[in-house]
């Protein structure tokens, strides 16, 4: 099994989809087990001091005027957790557990946290066994961290709470932690306070949400240009040097995307022969720009989340001059930011989808298709409920589209009194993203459709790939009304596996 060894300075993406879709295993680096050491000194040595430190022998938020004689300390951190644990509504999906844990992890491996190196260990451990912390939807407003879900997450490590185990049941974590050969840990100054900082869940589900995306808008770059094939467009319109002379990286790799996929095509171009019209409508001919800001909205999402894996959030925090400093570095804004950019940009890129669909559709418009391309029109309607559907998600996610982070709400008795709506912003990404494969499912179901029926022209090699993998994967072809979801059931997770672009890629060579 892969395994991910966690040091002082962050981690990748490709470490953070790792542990939480792949199940790799997660070890501490010694140089990780030396700095957590020496923080745990530093933390201990002002433990002992009189004066009162911030998250050491003090309260918490609004509380933090109290200080905390040392024999109440170690209730103080159980009671931040239990108290902390408020989280309600449906279960978060367990991916997004581990990713939440093991960022949290990360963090606590910089030797920035001040706890030691027995929790971190726990925190390892807990992962390896498959063990995952029930989480709740509700409870984080993003700001002093994703307090409820990391709170879930850190009473598991006390042995309290519920759990999944690795057979997908609930049960008690004290049980869990005990048939896995886990003892509970007793947490001490500062540990409490230390697992509930960050910004770990939203960041988690940003990581994953880029992930999904960057395979979503090369099957959007292959449904469009289907589109474009199926409607006898041009595809003059996708040249390089026309991109050139605006030279956004995202549109010239949709453009050079779709270029690619209809190399060889007997399709593109016949427009030419039907004189009204002049040039292909915006949603066909646009399509490089729309889809090209998208990426570029995600390279940017990028560098944010890059700089959020190697950062170390907690408040306070242990400095390398063993200062222990109160901060703000918790506030998720940098983060909640791109998570609602990135939920403008699907939005969009479903509404250009949803409309190269209902184009055809509709007999008035698709130059020579029959109505909503049914096998016999009248008596059957094809796919016309299938672009309602459609419709339905564009809809949806226009809704999810409204950004998160321009709401905040103040708590604490108004010591956080400005909130970064973080971990909302990345639920509703999340449901954007499935969303938008669906979306993107129905063209590649409609365009294949078209594609086929175009006799007496062939499609480009591309196309063909991808029509016939599809049809293999039980995405069927043109036909008599037929119950239809199962079919959109099997286009979605085509897409969604990532097998449409599995399979041009060998005709068209690595898609950008």
């Amino acid at each position: 099994m892969h395994t991910v060894v966690v040091g002082t300075t962050g981690v990748t993406a490709s470490d953070v989809l790792a542990v939480a879709r792949g199940g790799a295993r997660v070890e501490l680096s010694g140089e990780a087990v030396s700095a957590l050491a020496a923080a745990r000194e530093i933390v201990e040595a002002l433990a002992a001091k009189p004066e009162p430190v911030y998250g050491v022998s003090t309260g918490f938020g609004a509380l933090a005027t109290r200080h905390i004689s040392p024999e109440l300390r170690a209730q103080l951190q159980r009671n931040i957790v239990r108290s902390h644990a408020a989280g309600m509504g449906p279960h978060v999906e367990r991916e997004v557990v581990r990713a939440l844990m093991f960022l949290r992890l990360k963090t606590v491996c910089s030797g920035r946290t001040g706890v030691r190196p027995s929790v971190a260990q726990t925190m390892a451990d807990i992962l390896n066994a498959g063990i995952t912390p029930v989480v709740h939807e509700f409870g984080s407003l993003g700001c002093s961290g994703d307090l409820a879900p990391l709170s879930h997450c850190a009473l598991t490590l006390m042995g309290e709470g519920e759990a999944e185990g690795p057979d997908g049941t609930i049960r008690p974590a004290g049980e869990l932690l005990a048939a896995h050969g886990i003892e509970p840990v007793e947490l001490r100054e500062k540990e409490g306070l230390a697992l509930l900082n960050g910004t770990d869940g939203m960041l988690g589900m940003l990581v994953m949400a880029l992930a999904d995306l960057d395979t979503l808008y090369k099957s959007a770059d292959i449904t469009a240009a289907l589109s474009l094939e199926a409607l006898l467009g041009t595809d003059r319109v996708l040249a390089p040097e026309l991109h050139a002379i605006r030279p956004h990286p995202g549109q010239g790799a949709s453009a050079a995307n779709m270029l690619a996929v209809l190399k060889g095509s007997e399709l593109t171009g016949h427009h030419q022969d039907d004189a009204p019209r002049v040039q292909d409508a915006y949603s066909v001919r646009c399509a490089p720009q729309v889809a090209g800001a998208g990426r570029d909205t995600m390279t940017h999402a990028r560098l944010v989340a890059e700089r959020e894996l190697a950062s170390a959030v907690d408040n306070p925090v242990v400095l390398p001059d063993g200062r222990v400093e109160s901060n703000g570095n918790f506030h998720g804004a940098p983060v909640a930011y791109v998570l609602d950019f990135l939920a403008i940009a699907a939005a969009d890129l479903g509404s250009i989808t949803e409309r190269r669909t209902d184009r055809l559709l509709d007999k008035n418009r698709s130059h020579g298709l029959p109505p909503f391309l049914a096998d016999d029109a009248g008596v059957d309607s094809g796919l016309m409920i299938a672009q309602y559907t459609q419709a339905a998600l564009v809809s949806e996610m226009k809704r999810l589209a409204v950004p998160a982070s321009a709401d905040s709400i103040p708590s604490s008795a108004m010591q956080e009194d400005h909130v970064s709506m973080g971990w909302s912003a990345a639920r509703k990404l999340r449901t954007a993203v499935d969303n938008l494969t669906r979306i993107v499912a129905i063209e590649l179901y409609a365009a294949t459709r078209a594609i086929e029926l175009r006799t007496g022209l062939t499609p480009a090699p591309a196309s063909q790939a991808a029509i016939s993998a599809a049809r293999a994967a039980g995405v069927a072809g043109p036909g008599p009304d037929r119950f239809l979801s199962p079919d959109l059931a099997a286009a979605d997770a085509f897409v969604r596996g990532g097998h449409l672009v599995e399979a041009v890629e060998p005709v068209t060579g690595p898609l950008a």
